[in-house]
């Protein structure tokens, strides 16, 4: 009898969850209801899949309102209708357009208009009045005639108890003060849930809106397969041509991957009966298409993540990493019994990923190509920010809250009142928005599934995530970004035009052998490369002094927390230094683990100790993993693989305490462990940047900086140019373009690196040198640029006008002469022909400090030195980064640069940092600081620091364990005095 139930999704609005509406409906006794979120359809499939399990009938629904106005409730006669309501919905995001006051024809759904809105008599066959409780007595008033198109709307809003909660929500909604809320903001008290029976004694004297109300429901069904894929079902128009151009693109790959390998050639036919068995060709061709794109279109890529445990992938191209070599299980990507879809995971230059949309959208069926959507929440010190203004607290008292939650002054009726509902709204839906790189092409119109949002990026967004996604049955497509990629691509065409070489990084099994890279590895010589470019990884690197692809493919496991907070990492050190005093806890451990001696560093090592040793198939061994991290639900599956695991060992004589210590370990494992083909496509892109930076260093660090660095700021990479051997220079207007340029070995910083600089203006100066050649003075670039007094004095101070040989300050006089005191130039160019000469400055000083003070302020570093050259005191300590390893055990006293910091919580909840700072000569050092020297001691940001500490080595890699640190004063400023 429930033709209007809201869920939390109708954000903001909604208080119940989907699991507690199940439970509020079966508990009142009823068997039917409509789930008619406002304005989207984000719950509905997962409810129908909860509703039916629970043995209710679930219909689909929408309620759709201009703002707070309810304007009329649709209601799916079946899934037909409910991609009519989804269709509608829809049109309207994308248009932007409110709704109209009654609905375009909708066939297959039913409208329920609210009481008073619509004359019964204009009402269409499938259009209805609801008659709230509330109504009951103005209905008997004023009805006359036949009641036939009347039924029950006994709104669901609210738990008992919740109206206060969704008060709270719909001030957070309209960014109001609880005291602010007007009527019509907020629901009726009553939009609670009934008990059937009390709901029917209401409308007792009025039978036929029970009958009609019964009726109406009665002509709806949902019925939906939750089982079958939804992908597009093929690639090519049918399924035999899908498999015969599969087959056709692997083969053609597999010779140059492969040659006539035959172990090969026999695990390419099992994966393709694998893939044909399962329907999955066509996901296979539709990720391959992408790939071709991007190759044709010259972008860089990586495919990574299970995917890359396919060798079918790796022929195709679609991934570098060879499944086979690294023994990577197909299992792991794509089996019989993985009732989860699996997916690829493609990383693209974070400024090319646009164009591949474009690509995806315009190559696959409009209405059948969507971007995944995803729910954002509530959550932690947001909760505390949204309802603290909500009760008009103040920023500071709010502050308190966040950062002081026990401090006595939080203690009164409002900050009460915030934290009795903070755990209710702790992971409560919030927003709705877009996955970080989903995209689903279905084989059916989208709208079976959902309404879709068309958020700013322009593209249809899914209503729902990802997880409901993989329970009706998509599989998504990962088009990820990263800046990495464009490190990568941006240097192959800095070389070629700096140096004129035209270089590859595709085929990386070459760089794997190359003894320069390794040494470059082994030193840890890895600023700007991704993913090992980390002060932690760094240490890692040191540590086990690597310098070949398996320990790097490794060490990109480990560096994981789960694995370093639980030992492991130290333990893989440990054993990979000695590996003879390894103590394997089974043979089965030597024979499949020996790689890793005897850790469980990947996923995969649980499937094969599962397999190996347990006697699981390596299909059951993928459901007992994803069962052990918490992917999967079924818990009665997972009992019964254990047993099964249990009776093979029973069967093999294996001890009994020795098969339960192996499966505590999986079990313990299992939860962090990494996936080792995402492992192994990290250090694939690993090895590409770190080839680059081995023999074009200078080039690199360009690209590096042009995309926008990556864990460091500008400075690190600054640096790291330097040492490279480059001439970095201040931007200039005759030399330097919008980003960093290279011109054989001298490096001229961009003017996208100028703070307050506007965009257009850093645009503009080298096209119009490049349109009518170099600047030749102060007048000629203003005259061609039309540059603002506000934005001239920015580039004299920068010393980008330093190619005229004038000084700064003189520079600064005659554009104020020049321009006065307007900001923008009026007088057009017959100011400047009209000056015969410049007038007569006395000799203006300058300072190499106040040079430095110019570059901190505009660019946010200095670049003609360096902070140390700004200190007030010459003292350097008295050692440097190179000679920490000669020092180990001594307590020394080091000045540094701070680079970074990360914070960690010790065992007992104490805050403790880890620091990383550049020495004089511009090389890392690494720093501890425990609990107690942090609180003395605090680091306190950028500046350079004086360190004292005991130096401590661990595998050969130095650290600093800081006793005492502080800032060092610098010099003045000049430009304030």
């Amino acid at each position: 009898m429930l033709l209007n139930v809201h869920s939390y999704y109708s954000l903001r609005y909604g208080t119940l969850g989907l699991e507690e509406l199940i439970g509020a409906l079966l508990a009142g006794g009823h068997d039917t209801a409509v789930l008619t979120d406002i304005n989207n359809s984000s719950g509905s499939l997962d409810f129908l899949r909860r509703g039916q399990e629970a043995g209710l009938h679930i219909l689909g629904g929408m309620e759709f309102r201009n703002g707070d106005g309810l304007l009329y409730i649709g209601i799916a006669r079946n899934v037909e209708g409910f991609r009519e309501l989804n269709e509608f919905r829809t049109r309207f995001n994308k248009e932007g357009r409110p709704l109209p006051e009654r609905p375009l024809e909708l066939n297959n759904a039913f409208i329920v208009y609210p009481y008073g809105a619509l004359d019964k008599a204009v009402l269409k066959d499938n259009e209805y009045i609801g008659v709230r409780p509330s109504e009951l007595n103005i209905l008997r008033r004023h009805a006359t005639g036949h009641l036939e198109r009347y039924v029950i709307l006994a709104p669901v809003t609210f738990g008992a108890g919740d109206y206060k909660f969704h008060c709270q929500l719909r001030a957070i909604d309209h960014n109001l003060l609880y005291s602010q809320l007007e009527p019509h903001m907020v629901a009726g008290k009553e939009e609670v849930l009934l008990p059937k029976a009390k709901l029917l004694e209401l409308y007792r004297d009025f039978p036929e809106l029970i009958r009609n109300t019964r009726k109406l429901l009665g002509q709806c069904s949902f019925d939906f397969d939750f089982k079958t894929h939804k992908n597009k079902a093929t690639f090519t128009g049918n399924r035999y041509n899908d498999r015969q151009l599969l087959y056709k693109y692997t083969l053609d790959g597999f010779a140059g991957r492969y040659g006539k390998d035959k172990i090969a050639r026999e695990r390419i036919d099992r994966e393709l009966e694998i893939i044909e068995k399962l329907n999955f060709s066509s996901y296979f061709l539709i990720t391959d298409d992408i790939c071709r794109y991007a190759r044709s279109r010259d972008f860089h890529y990586v495919g990574r993540g299970s995917g890359a445990n396919s060798a079918v992938a790796y022929c195709l191209g679609i991934t570098d990493v060879d499944p086979i070599a690294l023994h990577l299980p197909f299992e792991r990507f794509l089996n019989p019994k993985r009732q989860s879809p699996p997916d690829f995971d493609i990383d693209f230059a974070w400024n090319e990923r646009d164009e591949l949309y474009d690509y995806i959208f315009n190559r696959y069926q409009t209405g059948h190509t969507a971007l995944m959507g995803t729910m954002s929440t509530f959550r932690g010190p947001s909760i505390l920010r949204e309802l603290g203004k909500v009760y008009g607290l103040p920023k500071a008292e709010i502050d308190r809250l966040v950062h002081e939650p026990e401090h006595m002054l939080n203690k009164n009726e409002v900050t009460e009142t915030i934290l009795s509902v903070y755990n209710r709204m702790a992971d409560f839906p919030n927003q709705r928005s877009i996955h970080a790189s989903g995209v689903l092409i279905s084989e059916q119109p989208l709208a079976y599934y959902s309404a879709m949002d068309y958020p700013p990026k322009g593209l249809p967004t899914m209503q729902f995530d990802m997880y409901v996604a993989e329970d009706i049955g998509f599989e998504k497509f990962d088009i990820l970004s990263q800046r990495g990629i464009g490190h990568i691509k941006d240097c192959r065409e800095i070389v070629r035009q700096n140096k004129g070489e035209v270089i590859r990084t595709d085929n990386p099994k070459r760089f794997f052998e190359d003894p320069k890279i390794a040494e470059q590895l082994r030193s840890a010589n890895t600023i700007g490369c991704f993913y090992i470019e980390s002060p932690a990884m760094r240490q890692l690197l040191t540590k086990l002094r690597c310098d070949d692809y398996l320990t790097l493919v490794a060490a990109s496991s480990i560096i994981r927390p789960g694995v370093a907070s639980s030992g492991m990492m130290a333990e893989y050190i440990k054993r990979h230094h000695d590996p003879q005093s390894v103590s394997y806890l089974h043979p089965v451990f030597r024979q499949e683990l020996e790689e890793t001696y005897g850790v469980m560093v990947y996923q995969e090592d649980v499937m094969k100790i599962a397999n190996a040793y347990g006697g699981l198939d390596m299909a059951d061994a993928d459901v007992l993993r994803r069962m052990m991290s918490g992917k999967y639900r079924s818990k009665e599956h997972l009992i019964e693989i254990e047993g099964k695991f249990f009776d093979n060992c029973r069967q093999q004589g294996y001890d009994e305490r020795i098969s339960r210590e192996i499966w505590r370990q999986m079990e313990s494992f299992a939860g962090y462990s990494f996936n080792k083909a995402h492992s192994a496509s990290f250090a694939v892109e690993s090895y590409q940047s770190l080839y680059l930076k081995t023999y074009y260093p200078k080039e690199f660090m360009v690209a590096v900086l042009n995309n926008y660095g990556g864990f460091y700021n500008r400075k690190v990479y600054v640096n790291e140019a330097r040492l490279a051997g480059a001439k970095v220079s201040l931007p200039c207007v005759n030399k330097s373009v919008f980003n960093t340029t290279i011109y054989g070995e001298d490096i001229f910083l961009g003017f996208d690196c100028l703070q307050n600089l506007e965009g257009k203006l850093a645009q503009l100066i080298p096209e119009e040198r490049q349109r009518h050649g170099a600047y030749t003075g102060l007048e000629n670039f203003m005259l061609r640029t039309g540059a603002s007094l506000e934005q001239l004095i920015i580039l004299i101070r920068i010393g980008a006008l330093r190619f005229t040989g004038t000084g700064k300050k003189e520079l600064l006089w005659e554009a104020h002469l020049l321009l006065g005191t307007d900001k923008k130039r009026n007088n057009g160019p017959a100011l400047f022909e009209g000056m015969s000469r410049k007038p007569v400055l006395p000799k203006l000083e300058s300072s190499v400090v106040e040079d430095l003070y110019d570059e901190l302020e505009l660019i946010g570093f200095p670049v003609s030195g360096s902070l140390f050259d700004l200190a007030r005191s010459g003292y350097r300590g008295d050692t440097l980064a190179c000679d920490l390893l000669s020092r180990e055990g001594q307590t020394v006293r080091m000045v540094g640069d701070f680079v970074a910091e990360k914070q960690v919580r010790t065992r007992r909840g104490e805050l403790m940092k880890f620091g990383t700072f550049l020495d004089e000569r511009g090389l890392f050092f690494d720093t501890v600081h425990f609990p107690p020297s942090l609180k003395r001691y605090p680091l306190n940001g950028n500046g350079l620091y004086l360190l004292e500490g005991r130096v401590v080595v661990e595998f050969g890699c130095a650290s600093l364990e800081i006793a005492k640190c502080g800032k060092m004063p610098l010099k003045g400023d000049p430009r304030s005095e």
